[in-house]
């Protein structure tokens, strides 16, 4: 069912404590997680560090494969998603791994939309389809692109203020909630996403566990004793988001139904879905 990591800061920071070092790091979990999982079906990673972003994936277990250490070791970055599989929609392929992109955006799925065959008819993807592979994840990608000009977003940009990406986030939750019903699916969908545009991040948790934290100032880190931003100063600021806490640091549960927001400077919204559906 994967495991999701997002992150954005107010200086690069180096995330290899987060991806492969701390107690329970990314690496960690892709063999076994919380629930005694194991996401083996591939891992990404999609960095930024200013307007430049790179995207890195591999349908090698994360926990098994030296480039994912390799690569998470010396990344550097102002943002980041990344994100280890298990698959449950799509064969075991690189068109099938996340995080998927278009432009500066990137994104992310934890979960599965059931009858996903029967939703997909009623998900508009206009013109930034086919899909390259088969999982539910990249057509609600493609259908977010399609749907951001109704939100003042534009697809080749990065966004100009948070709340429209929450706005966009947080409508498309309840909307795919309403299609899995009328799809006939007998369960309801999980639909925890994670997307950026390397400046702005928005999260939703819908079925699966979602945590964050919030780092303020620069200290050595509680992994390696070592800081991972020596340049920044006293108004350093960062956000993480994990499936599961990564480290002993304190950890708040993002409550289910609802959806965060993280805007440069780190600081956030929150939206509360369940309340917008009484």
């Amino acid at each position: 069912m994967c495991r999701l990591y997002g992150f954005l800061a107010t200086d690069a920071t180096r995330l290899e404590c987060s991806l492969v070092s701390a107690q329970n790091a990314l690496i960690v979990q892709s063999d076994r997680d919380g629930r005694g999982v194991r996401n083996a079906d591939g891992w990404g990673i999609a960095h930024w560090v200013g307007e430049k972003k790179e995207v890195i994936k591999s349908t090698m277990p994360a926990f098994a494969d030296k480039q994912f250490i390799e690569i998470a070791s010396s990344i550097w970055s102002e943002a980041a998603i990344a994100h280890v599989r298990a698959a449950t929609v799509g064969r075991v392929a690189e068109q099938n791994t996340h995080p998927f992109t278009f432009g500066t955006w990137a994104f992310a799925h934890n979960g599965t939309v059931d009858e996903f065959e029967h939703a997909a008819t009623r998900l508009d993807i206009g013109p930034f389809g086919p899909p390259a592979g088969q999982t539910d994840s990249e057509m609600v990608f493609l259908w977010l692109l399609n749907r951001m000009g109704d939100y003042g977003l534009d697809p080749y940009q990065t966004a100009t203020s948070l709340e429209p990406v929450v706005e966009l986030l947080a409508d498309a939750v309840l909307d795919l909630v309403d299609i899995s019903v009328l799809s006939g699916a007998s369960r309801p969908p999980k639909l925890n996403f994670l997307i950026s545009d390397g400046r702005h991040m928005a999260a939703s948790r819908w079925g699966n566990t979602l945590y964050w934290t919030h780092r303020r100032g620069v200290r050595d880190c509680a992994v390696c004793g070592v800081s991972h931003c020596p340049e920044a100063d006293d108004t350093y600021r960062s956000v993480v988001i994990a499936s599961e806490p990564l480290t002993d640091e304190h950890w708040r549960e993002l409550p289910e139904g609802s959806v965060l927001g993280i805007e440069p400077g780190a600081h956030t919204l929150t939206r509360d879905l369940l309340k917008a559906t009484v």
